[in-house]
């Protein structure tokens, strides 16, 4: 539980900062135009971009402070965690600038494409199974049952890369509020969803192995 809240920190920055910035859009529109401005395409922001724009900061800042104790710790910073600092950066950095939230809404989809295109990589061409090779010291599993699985998070991250583009520009293309409380709460609950659906899988097949 600890490991997944510590996962899913920079998110419950990101959800709890816009919802404050929401209900509080003069307080925020000042705070960024004061602080800010020389950052900004135009040197403001209006009250109705305050929300996003405070929240992509406070998430990338988020982010940064996860790699940050990692490091004063001694501990491996997981390559998915730079990826995702990077991302947010870049997409973030374009976001805060150009005060524009749709380049924010890219950033969850290139991130679970670029985790589904290292996995289609890493097997096709260095012959290793990224899932295999993050799990093999808990459990032994045959290597057709390592194959399904790997294959099962390639397609998992290319389809919630496919719905989280839906959801921001088809179906809440109006409303980044929608699409923030399903980023939130909508992609972590298919996620785990996800690891039951997996872990029933896998204890069939360790019982089986038994």
């Amino acid at each position: 539980m600890m490991k997944f809240l510590f996962d899913i920190f920079p998110l419950l920055v990101f959800f709890g900062s816009y919802k404050w910035a929401g209900s509080n859009e003069d307080a925020a529109q000042a705070l960024v135009n004061e602080h800010l401005s020389g950052v900004i395409s135009g040197g403001a922001i209006t009250a109705s971009q305050a929300p996003i724009i405070v929240a992509t900061i406070t998430g990338i800042v988020a982010t940064a402070l996860q790699i940050a104790y990692l490091l004063a710790r001694g501990r491996k910073v997981d390559g998915a965690l730079w990826v995702s600092m990077v991302v947010f950066l870049f997409f973030g950095g374009l976001t805060i600038y150009f005060h524009d939230d749709d380049f924010i809404k890219w950033k969850p989809t290139i991130i679970y494409w670029s985790f589904a295109t290292a996995m289609v990589v890493a097997y096709r061409f260095f012959n290793k199974n990224l899932i295999r090779a993050a799990m093999e010291k808990q459990i032994q599993l045959p290597d057709e049952v390592w194959h399904r699985l790997n294959t099962a998070w390639v397609a998992f991250w290319i389809v919630l890369g496919l719905l989280n583009l839906f959801v921001a520009f088809v179906l809440f293309k109006a409303d980044t509020n929608a699409w923030v409380s399903f980023k939130a709460f909508g992609v972590t609950g298919l996620m785990l969803a996800f690891f039951v659906v997996q872990g029933f899988y896998l204890a069939r097949h360790i019982k089986d192995e038994a």
